[in-house]
């Protein structure tokens, strides 16, 4: 009976770490995300753009793209170490909207000529492992840190909708559609019993996201 139950648990586990890394080749490689629902952006025409100007969206992009593969990692990460069933359900969930901001971004890129950063599985690593780890944590601090990272996800994407070109409609839509997603992640995280994270905490955050953002929107 132990011998059986062990094994049981090996094949539990080897299927979730078979799981994880199917994942992560889905949110790393370009094309390979799928989306649920229809992008914002499909029945917007394209515009007209000068070289520079298609270059600065496309580095805008390339950013939303990788902040989206770090949300991905993270709830994952929180998914696969969260102590409560209904938190790891909620996890699940935004996972799955995120999986939609993936391929609008991805595809995105690629209307704009362009594609996503060389250094996303880097960032999915990290982002994974701290996801892991503040499951590990509790799921008050769990649901805490990512009411805190959509808030942070909001701000940058309402400041690139400040700096993209006038004319991009497509790029628009669909982080329009981000905000009001990320939003009710967020607020779905404090409803559920989040903490708020300690200043210091959040100033890394901050921190760590500039380090992406000005690496990503070259690379």
């Amino acid at each position: 009976m132990s011998d059986h139950s062990s094994s049981r648990s090996s094949l539990s586990a080897i299927d979730q770490l078979l799981i994880q890394f199917d994942q992560a080749l889905r949110s790393c490689m370009p094309g390979a995300s799928q989306s649920g629902r229809k992008s914002p952006a499909q029945e917007i025409d394209d515009s007209e753009f000068s070289n520079s100007e298609k270059r600065h969206a496309a580095g805008l992009m390339r950013i939303n793209h990788t902040g989206e593969v770090c949300a991905q990692a993270l709830y994952q990460g929180q998914a696969m170490t969260a102590k409560l069933g209904e938190v790891r359900a909620a996890m699940e969930h935004a996972a799955a909207e995120e999986s939609d901001h993936l391929a609008w971004c991805d595809q995105r890129l690629d209307e704009l000529g362009s594609q996503p950063s060389i250094l996303n599985p880097l960032w999915y690593a990290l982002s994974f492992g701290v996801g892991a780890t503040a499951g590990l944590a509790g799921d008050k601090w769990s649901l805490g840190f990512v009411a805190e990272t959509e808030q942070q996800v909001c701000d940058h994407l309402e400041d690139h909708l400040q700096k993209l070109p006038q004319q991009d409609e497509k790029s628009k839509a669909i982080l329009e559609q981000m905000i009001v997603d990320e939003k009710q992640h967020g607020e779905t995280a404090r409803q559920s019993g989040g903490a708020e994270l300690p200043l210091a905490i959040r100033l890394v955050m901050t921190s760590i996201s500039q380090v992406m953002k000005k690496t990503t929107y070259q690379i």
